[in-house]
């Protein structure tokens, strides 16, 4: 944890760690917060032994960091941790001010035959089901090949050598396996329950969806009236706060001045 003042939780997407918020933490507390990246359970540097990798059981886990860290807190989530985040705003309100979902899986998706027409879901979708259902490394890189289209950090092969060596720690795979073969359903379930303000940031390339924007607005309609916005950023992929971390802090500052989310 780094900074002071208000605090926010940052909470990563499966088959990776929180080093993936790297580039956001220091613009965050230069700009006065305390920010906390964790590692969600059997990720990163996180223990291995955990009987179930649901979504509500990964909100039960971040309610209890932001309680340990002496909350209220922004929770900031990534992919699974966006419909996390969803749970964990509708279960603690008095723990979570604000919400930031970065390429959210909270809706239960399905597919179109016509999606299909769309090279890029095709792409990413063959990899990713082919990463969780085999428990294929090799395929996950090849996924977040995909998944980071255009542009790519400096240190791009590094960071790949790095997310393929914690995989192949025992137990690693099986966190992403669990995750990948959940539903969203229960996050879902939990969008119209959410009383705080939430900021929906989608990649406009995002492999995950035929339409990222019309994902990104459907989450917005399903939240009460009022409470959540949309951003794009062009350009995109899955990773919006690795590919375009500028972008993504300054959508997410500007989130935390408006009067919604001060109120």
């Amino acid at each position: 944890m780094a900074g002071s003042g208000q605090l926010i939780v940052l909470a990563h997407g499966m088959g990776v760690s929180r080093d993936a918020y790297r580039a956001v933490i220091p613009p965050l507390v230069a700009a006065g917060y305390r920010v906390a990246a964790v590692d969600l359970r059997g990720c990163g540097e996180s223990s291995v032994d955990w009987p179930d990798w649901s979504r509500t059981a990964i909100a039960g886990d971040l309610l209890a960091v932001i309680r340990h860290l002496g909350g209220p807190a922004v929770l900031v989530g990534h992919s699974i941790s966006g419909g996390v985040a969803t749970i964990a705003a509708a279960r603690g309100p008095s723990l979570i001010t604000a919400v930031v979902e970065l390429g959210p899986f909270t809706r239960k998706q399905s597919i179109r035959l016509g999606d299909l027409r769309v090279k890029r879901l095709r792409q990413g979708m063959l990899r990713l089901l082919g990463a969780v259902i085999f428990g294929s490394v090799p395929l996950w890189r090849s996924y977040l090949d995909v998944a980071y289209p255009g542009v790519k950090p400096a240190d791009w092969t590094e960071r790949l050598d790095r997310i393929d060596s914690l995989l192949r720690e025992p137990g690693r795979m099986k966190a992403l396996k669990g995750m990948g073969k959940g539903t969203p359903a229960d996050a879902g379930a939990q969008l119209g329950n959410v009383r705080c303000p939430v900021l929906i940031v989608m990649g406009t390339l995002d492999p995950d969806w035929a339409d990222p924007h019309a994902e990104g607005s459907a989450i917005v309609d399903a939240l009460p009236a009022g409470l959540g916005s949309l951003k794009m950023i062009e350009g995109a992929g899955h990773y919006p706060h690795d590919q375009f971390p500028d972008e993504v802090v300054s959508l997410t500052l500007a989130f935390l001045g408006s009067d919604a989310a001060r109120a």
